[in-house]
């Protein structure tokens, strides 16, 4: 693999993070929030707020998709739901990356279907130049340019999810040897 342009550092993130869950921390004194992960790519952002979180809360996942084949189709489908009553509870969304914002929109509204009090979205990147639909992101990681990027949950092809900082990769020609 050729050497890959690191756009966020491993310890940036951690800072990140940290600063992220403390104001969750912060605002939900009191409560126990609902936190649901999106899969896949939104696990290592979730795993690390959680970890760092110091009231109590419940946890669950869901997991959607746009993709076939590797393309986009713009169809939104909810392949698994929460399982989790959120009737009357706060929300809270960890979402990976929010690009266009049709996937999130689209799961939110789904959400406020089952009456919770309320929901709100931390998300680890986001990319507002593509934003198609209007997104507030409450807790945000970082803001980054329309780049294709890996690592840290983030994958291209199911590959690079471990890594443990944010790479840009210009074309799938950088992660051959």
């Amino acid at each position: 693999m050729k050497q890959l342009d690191v756009l966020i550092t491993a310890d940036k993130i951690e800072e990140k993070v940290k600063s992220i869950a403390k104001q969750i921390s912060e605002d939900y004194k009191g409560k126990e929030p609902v936190i649901i992960c999106t899969l896949k790519g939104a696990i290592y952002f979730f795993s690390d707020i959680i970890r760092n979180l110091d009231i109590p809360f419940t946890m669950d996942f869901a997991k959607l998709s746009s993709y076939r084949n590797g393309t986009t189709s713009g169809e939104m489908q909810l392949i698994c739901d929460v399982t989790t009553d959120i009737e009357g509870k706060d929300v809270i969304i960890c979402e990976d990356i929010v690009d266009s914002g049709n996937t999130l929109d689209y799961f939110t509204r789904l959400l406020k279907e089952k009456n919770p009090a309320s929901v709100k979205i931390a998300a680890f990147l986001s990319k507002p130049s593509r934003r198609q639909v209007p997104i507030d992101i409450d807790y945000l990681g970082f803001e980054i340019e329309d780049k294709f990027v890996i690592g840290y949950g983030l994958d291209y092809a199911e590959r690079f999810r471990e890594l443990p900082y944010v790479a840009q990769i210009n074309s799938p020609a950088d992660l051959e040897d």
